[in-house]
C-alpha cells in the first residue's frame, strides 16, 4: 500500500472555508475517483512563527492498494482536482505532497 499525504500551511483567515471545501466536495471528489480504499484528514490547530500571523495546518493522507492505483490517480484526476483547489484557494494556500510505502499496518482489536 502507498500512502499519499497532503499538508496544506494555510492563512488562519480562511481556514473554516478550506476546511469544508476539503471535508464536503474535495476528498468525498477525490475518494470517488476509485484509486484509493481510505482517507483520513486532520487539523493543527493555529501555530504562531515570529513575526507571522498564525496559520493553520491540515494534512489528507489517502491510501492506494498499491503503485499502479497512485499513478492512475495521477495521470487521469489530479491535475483536474488540484486545479479546483488552487482556483477556489488562489492566495493563502500552501501544499506540500509525500509518498510513503506502507511497510506495515496496525489495527485495535475489534478494528476493521
Amino acid at each position: 500500500m502507498i500512502s499519499y499525504e497532503v499538508t496544506a500551511r494555510l492563512d488562519r483567515r480562511i481556514a473554516e472555508e478550506y476546511e469544508r471545501y476539503l471535508r464536503d466536495e474535495h476528498i468525498p471528489d477525490l475518494m470517488a475517483t476509485g484509486c484509493f480504499v481510505e482517507a483520513t484528514f486532520a487539523r493543527q490547530e493555529e501555530v504562531k512563527v515570529a513575526n507571522d500571523d498564525p496559520w493553520v495546518r491540515f494534512r489528507s493522507s489517502y491510501l492506494a492498494p498499491d503503485r499502479a492505483a497512485l499513478e492512475r490517480y495521477f495521470r487521469e484526476h489530479a491535475e483536474r482536482l488540484r486545479g479546483d483547489a488552487l482556483a477556489r484557494f488562489p492566495a493563502g494556500l500552501e501544499p506540500t505532497r509525500e509518498e510513503w510505502g506502507v511497510v506495515e499496518r496496525w489495527k485495535a482489536d475489534g478494528e476493521d
